[in-house]
């Protein structure tokens, strides 16, 4: 505890920090500003309506910071550059120009942040057109009635509509890259954990409502052992985050002992296959939903709620086998034991016990096979707890949305708040090594 307040207290005497974390809060003021301009003639308590009503929607709306269920300017965030990203990082597997330009240092990598930026551009306007398209053809009618009068004028609305959160996504971005080069880093998922932040007052308001408006013994006693439950979580994650198997590594040119190794994280690919996973197993139900079809007017619909539904049994193994089949991809994908094996052999060190080569790949394959299938256990069990307490508290879809215990959210704000503060810690301990040489 000692040592956490000597870090607060270091960064925190640090004025040139001090300055970069006003810069960062007030970027983060005028994102949270965005996400209540409204687009005009848009009926934002039927959209919201609907969004409750849709569990993808609502996770999409969190990452947003409700810019998307306020049908604002800023209705899509940062999503799209995200998803370009990982698209753009996928692709580097297959097309090898793309592989060669990540191998290039700077130049290279400054390349593959104009490709991502060009493609998040692309995403925003195919997500735009899907959303406004999606939600337009369901039952209930997202349009005020002075559009609806004009009905022959959709189109150009529906042009408007896209080009206004296209420029809005874009608009975002750059406040992420301002957070990144002028505020303390990491703007992308400071956006994100700012838009996640934003929601927690709404957990407390509805277990407010439900437990202590008309307070009963057994009420207030569920009250605690949620807040209990979540607080566990927390500390459960910020210790599970922070866990590392290292592998011991040694230099042929180097004598006694060695302190060198490959840290190698619990949580490699971190919350990315949970996003993916809820995302494949949303999107059907999702455009089923967008199409006017519910369970109760069509039989697709509910055998598809049956089968992709993750409050549904079938759908909740399938969840978790989604989230075990990216985390093991996504970790290979990262660490490759094959080049992990060939950089130790060209820089002369070795793994104590192990043969370089072949032997060397093949042990940093065991371990990293052992690490991840902990790892992704892990991560399963934190994406069903809401499933889990949802059923023990019987909450309804509305409240299961604002009480998020477990889940991607809280694995989002830790991860974020985590990598920040070493970030901090780093850039005022070189800042004041630097004073000192100075």
């Amino acid at each position: 505890m000692n040592t956490f307040f000597k870090k607060v207290k270091l960064i925190f005497s640090n004025a040139t920090i001090l300055k970069r974390i006003g810069i960062t809060l007030l970027l983060l003021f005028v994102f949270k500003l965005g996400t209540y301009l409204t687009i005009p003639l848009i009926d934002t308590e039927q959209i919201q309506a609907t969004f409750r009503q849709n569990n993808f929607l609502g996770i999409l709306d969190t990452f947003s910071g409700g810019g998307l269920g306020n049908f604002s300017i800023l209705a899509l965030g940062i999503s799209p550059y995200i998803t370009a990203s990982i698209v753009v990082q996928l692709l580097q597997m297959v097309i090898p120009p793309l592989k060669e330009l990540s191998e290039q240092g700077e130049a290279g990598k400054e390349k593959i942040n104009r490709i991502t930026r060009y493609t998040s551009v692309v995403l925003a306007v195919i997500q735009a057109f899907v959303l406004i398209f999606g939600l337009s053809t369901s039952t209930d009618n997202i349009f005020k009635f002075e559009l609806v009068e004009h009905s022959n004028l959709y189109w150009l609305y529906y042009i408007y509509m896209i080009v206004v959160i296209t420029a809005g996504s874009c608009f975002t971005i750059w406040l992420a890259d301002l957070i990144t080069k002028y505020g303390i880093g990491n703007g992308s998922s400071l956006l994100i954990a700012a838009g996640i932040v934003t929601s927690i007052p709404k957990m407390f308001i509805t277990i407010s409502n439900k437990y202590w408006k008309e307070p009963t013994g057994w009420g207030v006693t569920q009250s605690v052992i949620i807040i209990l439950l979540y607080l566990v979580i927390i500390f459960g994650i910020v210790f599970l985050e922070a866990t590392f198997r290292k592998i011991p590594v040694q230099y042929a040119n180097r004598q006694g002992k060695s302190d060198s190794n490959i840290p190698i994280k619990l949580n490699t690919s971190s919350v990315i296959p949970v996003i993916f996973a809820s995302t494949l197993l949303s999107l059907p139900t999702t455009i089923v939903g967008l199409l006017g079809k519910t369970t109760t007017n069509s039989n697709a619909a509910f055998w598809l709620d049956q089968v992709f539904s993750s409050n549904k049994p079938i759908g909740a193994i399938l969840y978790v086998f989604l989230i075990y089949m990216f985390s093991f991809f996504y970790a290979f994908m990262t660490i490759d034991p094959g080049k992990v094996a060939e950089n130790l052999q060209k820089q002369n060190a070795f793994v104590p016990s192990i043969r370089p080569g072949d032997d060397t790949k093949n042990y940093v394959s065991r371990v990293l096979f052992k690490t991840t299938l902990i790892g992704a256990t892990y991560l399963a069990l934190l994406a069903v707890i809401p499933i889990i307490t949802t059923a023990i508290f019987s909450f309804t879809a509305q409240e299961a949305s604002a009480i998020t215990i477990g889940g991607t959210s809280i694995l989002i704000v830790v991860g974020v708040a985590v990598e920040t503060m070493k970030q901090l810690e780093t850039d005022a301990t070189e800042q004041t090594y630097s004073g000192f040489i100075e």
